[in-house]
């Protein structure tokens, strides 16, 4: 058993402002507690809440490390007290509340995954956005084979994973995204349909690719004026899952809609989440989408890697909105 450092490279966050203020810095190992394991960071996902987190605007909850990053994958080098599943040396990736931006990470032994065959980038940005899509689209949406899914966002990386798992589940899939390659990427991954929503209203497109029925379930992460177009787009008794508010969480709303419709308007995050409903989503994922990804049939998209100091690159990239699917640091 290698010994391990007492120091290591984190990335943290000198003060809320732009991507610069993400810095490489020391700190010391940590050491896992109970139920907890150490994991060394192979690559670890960035994701929109780190954004949110660098601005000051989503501090962590209490008991998080401050350093960012929300999901990693690498291999476990210490185990804390009462862990029975894993040990030393497994390859695993798993749901973080916080300091994947680091070459050593602490993770609770229920929030994580085998890695199996898949390559550790890969991995790494798995965590966040099945846990996510999983939990949302088809626990709380309660997506079935044979309806539709509008996804906005198509090309983001919870986008492209629930395109991906939607098809799989044998739904018919609606993307929303503001670029003709971005709405391409989601075609080759198997969206039925594309809108340009800077071209094409989505209401209208939704109801047209559907027989003016709309959309049984709507996965959201715009809010703001959307809110009330998706009540237009859905279906009687669709579901609409808020999971972000990239626009504004506040929003003047005919209601009417959501009683003749009879909807349901539902949400949810995760990093807050109790360790025993993160654990529960990640049996679910484990059962459900592993042996997807085991298959090849479900592959996350991997649009670029940046090593560990260039975190700031890396946020400037997501932020500029040009990518398509997933960005992951790597050590």
């Amino acid at each position: 058993m290698p010994t391990l450092p007492a120091q290591m490279t984190v990335i943290g966050i000198k003060a809320p402002g732009g991507p610069d203020v993400l810095v490489p810095e020391q700190r010391p190992v940590p050491a896992p507690g109970a139920d907890e394991i150490l994991v060394k960071v192979a690559a670890a996902g960035v994701n929109r809440p780190d954004v949110m987190q660098r601005k000051g605007l989503y501090p962590p909850p209490p008991g998080a490390s401050d350093i960012p990053g929300l999901e990693i994958a690498g291999e476990i080098v210490a185990l804390g007290s009462g862990i029975k599943r894993w040990k030393t040396g497994d390859r695993v990736m798993a749901l973080v509340s916080g300091g994947g931006y680091a070459e050593y990470c602490i993770a609770h032994a229920a929030h994580t995954l085998p890695v199996s065959t898949l390559p550790m980038v890969e991995a790494a940005a798995v965590p966040e956005t099945t846990f996510t899509v999983w939990h949302n689209v088809f626990e709380r949406g309660g997506l079935k084979a044979g309806e539709t899914l509008l996804v906005h966002g198509g090309s983001s990386g919870i986008g492209t994973t629930a395109i991906q798992l939607a098809k799989q589940f044998g739904a018919r899939v609606i993307i929303t995204a503001g670029s003709e390659d971005k709405c391409e990427a989601c075609r080759k991954l198997g969206a039925d349909l594309a809108i340009n929503y800077k071209t094409e209203d989505f209401v209208a497109a939704t109801k047209a690719a559907t027989g003016d029925a709309g959309a049984n379930v709507i996965l959201d992460m715009v809010g703001g004026d959307y809110i009330g177009r998706n009540y237009e787009a859905a279906a009687v008794e669709g579901r609409i899952v808020q999971i972000a508010f990239m626009g504004s969480a506040k929003a003047e709303v005919n209601f009417m809609r959501l009683m003749l419709k009879r909807l349901h308007h539902t949400g949810s995050t995760l990093r807050a989440r109790s360790v025993a409903d993160k654990a529960a989503i990640a049996r679910a994922v484990e059962d459900n989408v592993l042996p997807l990804l085991a298959a090849g049939k479900v592959k996350p998209a991997i649009y670029k890697t940046f090593p560990l100091r260039e975190a700031a690159a890396a946020h400037a990239l997501m932020e500029s909105s040009a990518h398509i699917g997933k960005i992951v640091l790597t050590n």
